[in-house]
């Protein structure tokens, strides 16, 4: 079959127009490529999608012209047939009642074709929030200063903003993602290029706080901390080898000193991360015994294997598979007291954390879940104004194909751990729900295609874990954006995010109040684009030119931009072009929520991250200015108040 029919057969779009208007083709070769990486895609003779029964809405389901009538179907939940039936015209309607999850449906039709399908019950939305108006404080918690944390922020600090955000009448706290990373590469530091999207990143846990770390521990940091807590950037490779080395002692002496209730709460954690937490354990400790990507290793470890693993666990590596563990139950606890605390404070959102678009193809997600992640395949997005040659992102993301044969199970964990001590969460690039702009490797980024995903199937897990969590999801819907898509994900409650730098028409007015979607989150900037400060001196501008890179905008277009953005504050009757302007102005918006950056009330001009560079820029290094302490003297606390008024916690 050729390349293209097959493709076409496939949904894959091998031709579109990208954010410039352009046509494109993807080439043959890579298109070659990509269907060589991506698994078979199940043969659908009866139905042509997953099912989805979503509460609230007719359960029926349409079966294709070449089934056979009469069609019998069951429901199986674990192993056992709960639900059973025959269909003797095309439509299947399916039992009311059953309780909210992912099952199976069997079809055999009168031609004995066989055929199983994920079933998922559903919410008729996500959970839309219990609150009116709210705002957060957005914050890269790498970047806190303290006087106490080890060179970069960690959960004690979170624990600190938790408290200031709450004194200046915020809802919560917005957060870089927090995935776990590689240990042995603290150089390698984007939050948004994970291990793994199930566990945390080691580096944020306070260790002090950890009873059971010796003195002697604190002895070491003590001499190196005082340069790394002055540090303008973050010493991740410092930072890194100080924490392991007291994390190590700290666990040593657990082993021998902890208390029974310390004990008994770590079986509990191991318990409740069950499989998955003994997976990763062990794929760490392989990881380091071995030093190459996992495809690398020799054959009986290059799958995730429960006999395998528990052999390993009762030899000469069970101790450093505890370690794993142990680290991670500390930092899991350590953010439960966060969110906690937040809960106490009567923070109405608490958390809102965010998830990244993929993982390292030689990470543990990808190890773990080689069904459902395409190891050879990048997520990235095709060329736009912002990103002329396109992006490919270097991360591995879900496949269709795999993601169904595992009945959405390891979406549904990554939404889990995500969601377990959030009260709201942001998916990136959440048109990844529908499709997934793919690149193989060695191609650039302008041959991609775009693969489907099972986006009602996709949605309908969102909201299922939605609800079960209470937490708000909030789509990134920035970039090309399919046609339809928003109706979709908003009909199912997931949020819009709206970043008003971008919300401008044809002429580049910027929207006004009235614009602005309710169930949305809004906010001027991303830490992908420049700070209030960097925007309005051009700072962001000139920091690209000098660096080689195309600003996308000239001079005189930005002076046009600051003429828009005071025309639509003078019409709102905000007189002055301050953040606390800014901040009024969103204030006002319908949207139920906004996020105002840290860096944004401190006056930071350099932003975290610029995309399209690597070492040219200390991306996702930069510090705060000021220690936490010496934030609320540094802002203007009342007017923050009173531009946040009528979304505050002080309003109430």
């Amino acid at each position: 079959m050729d390349l293209f029919v097959k493709a076409k057969s496939l949904g894959i779009q091998t031709e579109f127009l990208d954010g410039q208007g352009h046509r494109r083709v993807t080439d043959a070769a890579a298109l070659k490529t990509i269907l060589e990486a991506l698994p078979l895609q199940p043969i659908r003779a009866l139905l042509s999608e997953p099912v989805v029964l979503r509460s609230g809405l007719p359960g029926t389901s349409e079966l294709s012209e070449a089934a056979k009538l009469p069609v019998e179907w069951k429901i199986v939940a674990d192993g056992k047939t709960i639900a059973k039936g025959k269909a003797s015209d095309r439509i299947i309607a399916w039992p009311d009642g059953l309780p909210f999850g992912i099952y199976r449906a069997s079809l055999a039709d009168a031609a004995s074709t066989i055929e199983d399908v994920p079933l998922v019950v559903a919410p008729h939305q996500a959970f839309s929030g219990d609150f009116d108006r709210g705002w957060l404080l957005a914050v890269q918690l790498y970047g806190v200063r303290s006087i106490r944390n080890w060179g970069m922020g960690d959960f004690t600090d979170l624990e600190n903003l938790i408290e200031l955000a709450s004194d200046l009448g915020a809802d919560g706290v917005g957060l870089n993602p927090l995935h776990v990373l590689f240990d042995d590469q603290p150089g390698d530091c984007s939050p948004y290029s994970p291990n793994s999207r199930l566990f945390l990143n080691a580096l944020y846990i306070d260790v002090e706080r950890i009873p059971e770390l010796p003195s002697r521990a604190l002895t070491e940091s003590m001499e190196l901390t005082p340069r790394l807590r002055q540090s303008e950037t973050v010493d991740y490779v410092a930072v890194a080898g100080l924490k392991w080395r007291a994390l190590k002692a700290a666990f040593a002496a657990f082993k021998s000193k902890a208390s029974l209730e310390r004990k008994e709460d770590f079986a509990k954690f191991r318990a409740e991360r069950g499989a998955l937490l003994s997976h990763f354990a062990c794929f760490e400790v392989l990881r380091h015994k071995f030093k190459t990507p996992w495809w690398e290793w020799p054959a009986e470890w290059r799958q995730p294997d429960d006999g395998k693993c528990a052999e390993l666990r009762e030899g000469a590596d069970a101790n450093e598979i505890e370690f794993v563990e142990f680290v991670q139950w500390n930092a899991d606890r350590q953010l439960a007291a966060c969110s906690a605390l937040a809960k106490e404070l009567g923070m109405r959102v608490g958390l809102y954390l965010d998830i990244a678009v993929g993982v390292q193809s030689n990470g543990f997600d990808a190890w773990n879940e080689q069904d459902a992640i395409s190891r050879h395949l990048g997520v990235g997005a095709p060329p736009d104004p912002l990103n002329t040659a396109g992006q490919d992102w270097g991360l591995a993301g879900f496949n269709a194909a795999g993601l169904e044969q595992r009945s959405f199970e390891p979406f549904r964990q990554m939404l889990q751990a995500s969601m377990r001590h959030a009260g709201a969460a942001r998916l990136d690039h959440v048109m990844g729900l529908k499709r997934l702009y793919l690149v193989p490797r060695g191609f650039g980024a302008a041959d991609g295609v775009y693969v489907p995903m099972p986006f009602e199937a996709m949605l309908a897990v969102t909201a299922l874990e939605s609800v079960a969590n209470r937490c708000v999801v909030i789509g990134e819907d920035l970039g090309t954006v399919p046609a339809g898509f928003r109706d979709r994900t908003r009909d199912w409650g997931i949020w819009s995010y709206l970043v008003m730098m971008f919300e401008r028409d044809e002429q580049g007015a910027f929207r006004d109040i009235d614009y602005y979607l309710p169930n949305a989150l809004v906010t001027f900037n991303t830490h992908d684009l420049s700070t209030y400060a960097g925007w309005r001196s051009f700072g962001d501008l000139k920091l690209k030119r000098s660096l080689g890179i195309d600003p996308g905008e000239s001079d005189d277009a930005r002076w046009h931009a600051l003429t828009m953005l005071d025309n639509v504050l003078r019409h709102n009757g905000i007189g002055n072009n301050t953040l606390y302007a800014i901040a009024e102005f969103l204030a006002r918006t319908k949207s139920r929520l906004m996020a105002i950056a840290l860096e944004d009330l401190l006056g930071v001009v350099d932003q975290p991250n610029v995309p399209g560079t690597v070492h040219e820029h200390p991306n996702w290094r930069r510090r705060m200015p000021l220690c936490i302490d010496e934030i609320a003297g540094s802002i203007d606390v009342k007017r923050l108040r009173a531009a946040t008024r009528v979304r505050s916690q002080a309003a109430e």
